[in-house]
């Protein structure tokens, strides 16, 4: 089989030959080029036509961000962002998700030799998924609707019914991996700010699910947050497992309240989105709505089929709209899917089944 061909985009020359050296260590991919800012790139692309790039987001001459935009409109291709694991550093990777990047690497600060060598097989199999993944040409970026900070008015829509009066009873749970933090928000800016309440495990490290839920805070009608031990699970609010902690469900009297744990990773993810699913099938049973999106693996696709055994619904992204199609096609290989749809169609279809159904909404406790 043809060997994956990488360019490594980065200033750092330490960081290009040890990225270089990574990726030639392994049989199935070679690094081609290395080049030490984007307009080196861009020839370097033009002529070397590889099947993945590696982008380090602070370089001279452009910005790995205005580089990655312009190759997306253009050119798109697989890209795998190589930023630094800061504050900073997270809000630049999620914007550059939100371009289309197809997933990113948070080097070390320090110890650049030793932390790249460590993350060598997180890096190598992130460039593997990329190679394999949906990439589409970049349209115009999603602009907040002028009141979304406020929570007030929501973007065009298609009408829907108004919703039921919505019981702390019924709680939406979504997992996700590549390809997720934009598929989330799509499946949540459509939400009105009664939805049910929504518990969320997107594949994530530490560091990142803060900036990852204040940015869908200010776009989203709910109130998005990332979830803290013990507070209650709400109605128009969604909660986001913590990077590098498992969330689960659990009741305390007639409540609903958020577990977050550091316990071990469970299917090599921690947060595991099976550890969520499980406790919806365990805690929420009929209460539940699964909603299964893009990524790699099969993470959460057997707890899913334990939600539907337990009465959950569930919805599964399809192959077409996913950027990687391992997780739904796991889940939908389980038995775990009611209902197969674009990403587009998934908070509508919530929605309908919501207002069209009133046994499954029941009054408040």
């Amino acid at each position: 089989m043809a060997k994956i061909r990488v360019v490594v985009v980065d200033d750092s020359a330490l960081v290009r030959s040890l990225l270089t050296e990574i990726i030639n260590r392994q049989s199935d991919m070679q690094c081609v080029g290395a080049a030490s800012d984007p307009l080196v790139a861009r020839e370097m692309i033009r002529e070397l036509n590889p099947d993945v790039i590696t982008l380090d987001v602070e370089m001279p001459r452009m910005d790995g961000l205005e580089f990655l935009s312009r190759l997306m409109r253009l050119r798109p291709m697989p890209v795998v962002m190589v930023s630094t694991l800061t504050e900073q550093g997270a809000d630049i990777t999620l914007r550059a998700l939100e371009m289309g990047a197809v997933d990113y690497v948070a080097k070390p600060r320090i110890g650049i030799t030793s932390g790249l060598n460590e993350l060598a097989s997180d890096i190598v199999d992130k460039i593997r998924i990329a190679a394999a993944a949906h990439v589409k040409r970049l349209g115009p970026a999603p602009a907040p609707a002028a009141a979304a900070v406020s929570h007030g008015a929501p973007p065009a829509e298609a009408p829907r019914a108004p919703l039921p009066r919505i019981s702390t009873e019924k709680v939406i749970c979504i997992g996700a991996s590549t390809g997720g933090t934009e598929a989330i928000r799509e499946v949540l800016t459509p939400l009105p700010a009664d939805s049910p309440a929504i518990v969320i495990t997107q594949h994530m490290p530490p560091g990142f699910t803060t900036s990852f839920a204040a940015r869908l805070d200010s776009l989203c009608k709910i109130r998005v947050e990332e979830a803290r031990h013990g507070q209650r699970i709400l109605p128009g609010h969604a909660y986001i497992a913590p990077g590098g902690h498992h969330l689960r469900i659990d009741r305390s009297g007639s409540n609903y309240v958020a577990v977050v744990e550091d316990t071990e990773p469970v299917n090599r993810h921690r947060p595991s989105v099976e550890v969520l699913f499980r406790s919806a099938a365990r805690v929420l049973g009929p209460n539940a709505l699964g909603i299964m999106l893009t990524g790699m693996g099969g993470d959460g696709a057997q707890a899913m089929r334990e939600m539907k055994d337990a009465g959950s619904y569930n919805y599964v992204q399809d192959e077409a709209s996913c950027v990687v199609f391992g997780m739904p096609r796991m889940a939908i290989q389980a038995g775990a899917a009611h209902e197969i749809l674009p990403l587009n169609q998934i908070a509508s279809a919530v929605l309908n089944r919501l207002a069209s159904n009133p046994a499954l909404v029941r009054h408040r406790i």
